[in-house]
Parts: C-alpha cells; sequence; structure tokens
C-alpha cells in the first residue's frame, strides 16, 4: 500500500475489523454491480469511496429525469445527454476516485453474455429490478462459487441477503419460484430514496466483509422505513432439493435467448433478439427522414408516432409507450429490422 493510500484510506483503516490487511484485499478486489439505478449507483460510489480496486458496472437503460430522485451518483447534465447509467456512472466514478479501474457495460446481462462480463469478479451485488436477472445471477454465482448480495426496494420496503455458495442457501432455496401475481414497482407504487440508500449500505457492508476475508452474517434483513420497523431472521439452511446448489441444475444459466420483457411498470419493452452489433450512424441516416432522432456515442433514440425507441448498438431496444410485446416486435422489425 502507497502512502497516499494509507493516507486516503485511514479511517477505514483504524477500524479494528478491516485493518490494513483487509483495506489491501479490497485494493486488489473486484465487485460486479448489476444493474446502476438506485441500488447499483450508490452500491458503485460507495465502493469506490472505499477503495476497492476494480468495479464492472452492467446496465441496459439509459437516464431519464425520473431517476434522480434515487439514483445517487446522477445529476441533470446526464439526463440532458441522455448517458446510459453504466457509462454516467463511469464517469463519476473517476471522478470520485481515479486508481479505481471501472469497466462499464451498456448491456442486458444475459445467458449468453454473463460469463465474458463477470468472469473476473470476486463479488457480485444486485441492483436488478427483476427476479429473472437475479436467478441468472444466482446460477452463474453458484455454478462459479462466487458470493452474492441479493437486495431489493419499493415503496418504503427493502430486503437485503447474502449469498455465499457452499456456505449459505442460495436464491432458489429460499424463492423455488417467481413471486406470482402483480408485483409493486417503483413505478406503480413508488420508492423513497432513504430505503434504497438503506438496502444498498447493507449490501456495501456484506460485500466490504466479504472482499476483505471476512465471513458473512447469514440473515435476511427487511425493513420498512415508514413505520421504522427492521427485521432480520437467520437464513434458512441449504435446501437439500434445490434445483440451483443442491441438483446443480441452472437453467437460468443455459437458457439461450432473452425474451422480450416488459419494464417494470414503465410503459415500455425492452426487445433483445438481434446477434450483430448495429451501426447506429447508418441507422441515424435511414431514419431521419421519418421522424425525430437524438444519439451519442452510446445509443440511438427515435420518436416514430406516439413511441420513443433507444436503440443500443448490440442491437438492443427499448420501446416505450406500449406494454404489448407484440406491438414493441412490430416497431423494432419496420424500422431496425429482422
Amino acid at each position: 500500500m502507497t502512502p497516499d493510500q494509507r493516507e486516503r484510506y485511514s479511517r477505514q483503516i483504524r477500524f479494528k475489523s478491516l485493518g490494513e490487511s483487509g483495506q489491501e484485499r479490497l485494493l486488489s478486489s473486484t465487485a460486479a454491480i448489476v444493474g446502476c439505478g438506485a441500488l447499483g449507483s450508490f452500491q458503485a460510489g460507495a465502493l469506490a469511496r472505499a477503495g476497492v480496486g476494480n468495479l464492472i458496472l452492467i446496465d441496459r437503460d439509459y437516464l431519464e429525469s425520473s431517476n434522480l430522485q434515487r439514483q445517487w451518483l446522477f445529476d441533470e447534465a446526464d439526463v440532458q445527454k441522455a448517458l446510459p447509467k453504466a457509462a454516467a456512472a463511469a464517469i463519476h466514478l473517476r471522478a470520485i476516485n481515479a486508481a479505481c479501474a471501472v469497466e462499464a457495460h451498456v448491456a442486458d446481462l444475459t445467458s449468453s453474455n454473463i460469463e465474458e462480463l463477470l468472469e473476473s469478479a470476486d463479488i457480485i451485488l444486485d441492483g436488478c429490478d427483476n427476479f429473472e436477472t437475479r436467478y441468472l445471477i444466482n446460477d452463474y454465482a453458484v455454478s462459479r462459487g462466487i458470493p452474492w448480495i441479493y437486495g431489493g426496494a419499493v415503496g418504503s420496503y427493502g430486503i437485503v441477503m447474502p449469498v455465499v455458495p457452499g456456505e449459505t442457501a442460495c436464491l432458489a432455496c429460499v424463492y423455488p419460484q417467481p413471486p406470482s401475481g402483480i408485483q409493486p414497482t417503483c413505478e406503480t407504487a413508488g420508492v423513497l430514496n432513504p430505503v434504497t440508500s438503506m438496502v444498498a449500505s447493507l449490501q456495501c457492508a456484506e460485500a466490504t466483509k466479504l472482499l476483505a476475508g471476512e465471513q458473512a452474517t447469514p440473515r435476511i434483513t427487511t425493513m420498512d422505513l415508514w413505520t421504522g420497523l427492521i427485521r432480520q431472521i437467520d437464513q434458512p439452511p441449504r435446501d437439500a432439493d434445490c434445483r440451483a446448489c443442491s441438483r446443480r441444475s441452472f437453467e437460468y444459466l443455459a437458457a439461450k435467448r432473452r425474451a422480450p420483457v416488459s419494464l417494470c411498470g414503465r410503459n415500455a419493452v425492452q426487445i433483445h433478439e438481434r446477434t450483430r452489433p448495429l451501426d447506429l450512424t447508418a441507422l441515424r441516416r435511414e431514419l431521419e427522414p421519418l421522424g425525430k432522432v437524438r444519439a451519442n456515442e452510446f445509443a440511438l433514440r427515435f420518436f416514430p408516432e406516439r413511441y420513443e425507441m433507444t436503440v443500443f448498438p448490440d442491437g438492443r431496444a427499448i420501446i416505450k409507450g406500449t406494454n404489448d410485446i407484440g406491438i414493441a416486435r412490430g416497431l423494432y422489425a419496420r424500422y431496425i429490422g429482422s
């Protein structure tokens, strides 16, 4: 550790449970954050400030003004530039800690790219907004023996649970099936920003312990910050018949294709069906005679009729203005091609 590092992280080093050896472990570690929204943006900032040496950021979405209420790294200029969250986060993180190596991916985490994106991760933090991606992370983490920290927040409610393969129950042990019925989302039920920062703080605390060589706390923590009720219970034992950590059946990891999906109550659909990259400059020339187009190096935004299409270089698109997958597919085929 250099003298500058010893000074910068002196207040952490003085914390006896971490110390200089723990700080050195942090400096040489790699944390992956899947989702750079309310949870992930806080996680990224906190871990960069704590001296985690390498951060992998993965997020499929772009910034909107409604994000600023709870997504901690971003500002109005990022929204005006229509930056993807991962790209904007990387810019801010490099200003916070230039020594932190930030690898940003404007991408949807899928079974086809998860190995490439997460192969160097020592730990994975959940900043997702859907259970399909969480089960994919769980399958990958369990299959590779990598710890990950599950977390979620909506309204004033939050939950945190560490998963350490071989030691604790995994997500599929606790939730063998995704929640059924209509689930509340930040768009339908709202969310208070203190609950997102609390969930993310607890996730970062568990990640810091694990990266520093300490054991995680095998508990499920739930909270309701409006009522002030915070509860912790011991995690259940590993399920002897769990499809993931017992039977080693990784169905989400084995999936070959990501189906179109409605995005978390946003009146939008994500389409990710192409297997080849798009030339956004050429696409812009084709679309400009047909309607308003905005573009930067990360994405192209097109406004046909009453819809809004954001198209990414990997061929993925977010179609805003409908929850109908058929309509979204039709718009994609009409303007982007099959």
